[in-house]
């Protein structure tokens, strides 16, 4: 089979494509002919620096998410046939064989039927942000009616999908955005208020919307020195979530505001084969919502094919993207 593959950890330019061996089938997997896969930020850091808790061996071939056409199934496998549209975030890191290649092999546990409404390539931008935002709102966190929710970056790939999953459960959204373009988009996914971070400090936007008070729950799906703002914006005994926590952090304001601090890191299941239908159980249910309206994906306009995922990293870094990038394996 035809793939683009790293054989050295470095920039965008270390993508080659090679022929490979099939990958042969082992029980409880699917053989997925892949369609579509996205790019997200965790695809960038094994390819620029291989962290051996994450990175495949190399020669490797990277990326999580996938949707395609079940082609195989094993004899232990009863949740899909040969024919099946699936999506799913299933390889890419350690000896997990990843989606840019025309073959995946994937654990049936981690992906799930596609949502009908939605094309091959709409479902790859899905896995691995939908599965993190529902691991921080649904799970982490008690997101519903009554509740104030903000979240950093509305307009990003996990952000966009929490505006979506906090507005479907009752709650009242806010979001931080860093232009007007952006606010246009996180309103139509759903956030009551915009925030413009350049023109607003925490506490100007802190004392507007909330009287001082501070948010429920703040979702942190930036980082660094955001989840330092995120602790300044949360309420006494409110929750905070976030998706990047590598660092060295003044904890002082959570302690002090008695602060539930969480870390959501999806890739878990994947890297330690602990329970892993979890994250099928949770696609099934985006499915849902996104055949019932309540969820669709943002996708940048610019779309690639396979041998041009090169480009499509440079654009992932150049951050001038909006939503997820897509990468395509077939016309």
């Amino acid at each position: 089979m035809k793939a683009m593959v790293i054989e050295e950890f470095g920039g965008p330019e270390v993508f080659a494509k090679k022929t490979l061996e099939q990958p042969s089938m082992k029980p409880g997997h699917v053989l997925i002919d892949v369609h579509a896969t996205s790019v997200n930020a965790v695809d960038l850091l094994i390819r620029q620096m291989g962290p051996p808790f994450l990175a495949p061996p190399l020669p490797a071939v990277l990326h999580s998410d996938v949707s395609g056409i079940v082609v195989d199934v094993a004899e232990d496998v009863t949740d899909f046939k040969v024919g099946d549209e699936v999506y799913g975030c299933a390889g890419g890191v350690l000896d997990l064989g990843g989606a840019l290649s025309e073959m995946m092999l994937a654990d049936a546990k981690l992906i799930s039927h596609k949502p009908q409404a939605l094309t091959m390539a709409e479902a790859a931008a899905l896995p691995l942000v939908t599965i993190t935002a529902w691991e921080a709102l649904h799970e982490r966190t008690k997101v519903g009616p009554g509740k104030k929710v903000l979240i950093h970056g509305g307009s990003g790939g996990v952000g966009h999908i929490a505006v979506q999953l906090a507005k479907a459960s009752g709650a009242e959204v806010y979001t931080t955005i860093s232009s007007e373009e952006k606010a246009i988009i996180a309103r139509e996914l759903g956030a009551s208020t915009t925030i413009n971070y350049h023109n607003e400090d925490v506490l100007d936007y802190v004392e507007h919307y909330t009287n001082g008070k501070g948010f429920d729950i703040v979702f942190d799906t930036i980082g660094n020195e955001n989840l330092i703002r995120s602790f300044e914006a949360t309420k006494l005994n409110g929750d905070v979530v976030t998706t990047v926590a590598l660092g060295n952090y003044d904890m002082t304001m959570a302690h002090l505001n008695g602060l539930s601090v969480h870390v959501v890191f999806m890739l878990i299941p994947l890297l330690h084969n602990y329970q892993r239908e979890h994250h099928g159980n949770i696609l099934r249910e985006a499915a849902k919502m996104v055949d019932e309206g309540l969820l669709r994906p943002l996708i940048d306009s610019r779309v690639f094919k396979i041998d041009q995922v090169t480009d499509a990293h440079r654009l992932m870094e150049s951050g001038e993207h909006v939503g997820k990038i897509v990468v395509l394996s077939k016309d």
